[in-house]
């Protein structure tokens, strides 16, 4: 087998994350990579709110090196929950004014689903693995990220120069620049409305591809329609869209997407 998946919010969801995967063939009855020379992208937020966020990051992690030698590959990339994790982790309660508000990473934390249980299994290593995760990604015609937003271009107007950027602001300990990289990623539906496509074009102009795809934004908030609903990804934005986030935190589907042969 050889195509091109994504998949995007799992949030600790480990059971739920394999089985999906197993339903799309990529994983065996063992959870070991069967995809053969596939690839598949992981859009971020591996943790916090569902009960295993450490195991999530540990199968992506696992799955990285199987697909690599099975001749695929595995991407995982940065979402707005890894940030949260992380800048707690460096800044805890620090206060810290941030355009004009004063913030600390450990109140939005606690306030979106952080658990101790992921916090205690973060050590330097870890920390710096995710840290280290590419912001963006092209594929063929794909433009994949986390966040459904047009953020990204803060940070540059390439994809490498994106993810340097972002990259070098995570590698420091300034608390300001954090939380621009948290603020960005955590503005959502700005492809979607009447100026939606606009946007999606703007953002597949300087970045590449002919279509995002994303998670972050919950297919049934997006579309204001209940969880139990739907069933697949949802394309929008004159197709130029495709949101995969299932909502699988608030009882939707985990969604693996197929994006190609």
């Amino acid at each position: 087998m050889s195509a091109t998946f994504a998949t995007s919010d799992a949030h600790g969801h480990l059971t739920e994350l394999t089985a999906a995967l197993q339903r799309a063939g990529l994983l065996d009855g063992e959870s070991h990579w069967a995809g053969g020379s596939s690839t598949l992208w992981v859009l971020g937020d591996l943790l916090d709110r569902g009960p295993d966020g450490l195991g999530v990051i540990a199968l992506v992690r696992r799955l990285v090196d199987e697909a690599a030698a099975a001749g695929g590959s595995v991407h995982p990339l940065l979402g707005n929950h890894e940030v949260i994790a992380l800048g707690t982790r460096l800044f805890g309660r620090t206060e810290v004014v941030h355009r004009g508000v004063v913030r600390t990473f450990e109140s939005i934390w606690a306030r979106n689903g952080g658990l101790e249980s992921d916090q205690d299994g973060i050590d330097a290593e870890l920390f710096a693995w995710l840290a280290g995760l590419p912001a963006v990604g092209l594929d063929g015609d794909h433009l994949l990220m986390h966040s459904d937003t047009l953020a990204y271009l803060e940070w540059g107007d390439t994809v490498d120069d994106v993810n340097r950027a972002v990259r070098q602001i995570l590698a420091g300990d300034d608390p300001v620049a954090w939380f621009d990289v948290l603020v960005g990623l955590g503005r959502r539906h700005e492809y979607a409305g009447p100026s939606g496509p606009a946007a999606a074009r703007t953002l597949l102009g300087a970045l590449g591809g002919q279509r995002i795809v994303h998670g972050h934004s919950i297919i049934g908030d997006l579309f204001d329609e209940p969880v139990e609903s739907y069933s697949e990804p949802r394309l929008y934005a004159d197709g130029l869209a495709l949101d995969i986030d299932g909502g699988i935190y608030d009882g939707g589907p985990c969604l693996v997407a197929r994006l190609s042969e």
